[in-house]
């Protein structure tokens, strides 16, 4: 299983990013994927996360801001972000649960200046 994320950067407050996760080594369309976070000093905590069957479900500091989505014929889930906040600054991380397995990607890191 290899994820890997893009898509990070340095943004305005106010401004918009789209992350991407290619996911390879397992069927894509067929296990649930998600979007994690991890600020300096802080624990890893969840974004967003879609289903295979394409339910979502957002922390409630992300919601009407973040939308999560996936495209099975790429193998990728997509995070777009509009409205950032200097508090959205983090290493944002993709997940995949195979099975009864989790993995992770190596993170991409979003920045927000105020």
């Amino acid at each position: 299983v290899q994820l890997v994320e893009s898509g990070g950067g340095l943004v305005q407050a106010g401004g918009s990013l789209r992350l991407s996760c290619l996911a390879s080594g397992f069927i894509f369309g067929l296990n649930d994927m998600g979007w994690y976070r991890q600020a300096p000093g802080k624990q890893r905590e969840l974004v967003a996360d879609i289903t295979s069957g394409g339910s979502t479900n957002y922390a409630d500091y992300v919601k009407v801001r973040f939308t999560i989505s996936r495209d099975n014929a790429k193998n990728t889930v997509y995070l777009q972000m509009n409205s950032l906040k200097p508090e959205d600054t983090a290493v944002y991380y993709c997940k995949a649960k195979v099975y009864v397995s989790y993995y992770w990607g190596q993170g991409t890191q979003v920045t927000v200046s105020s």
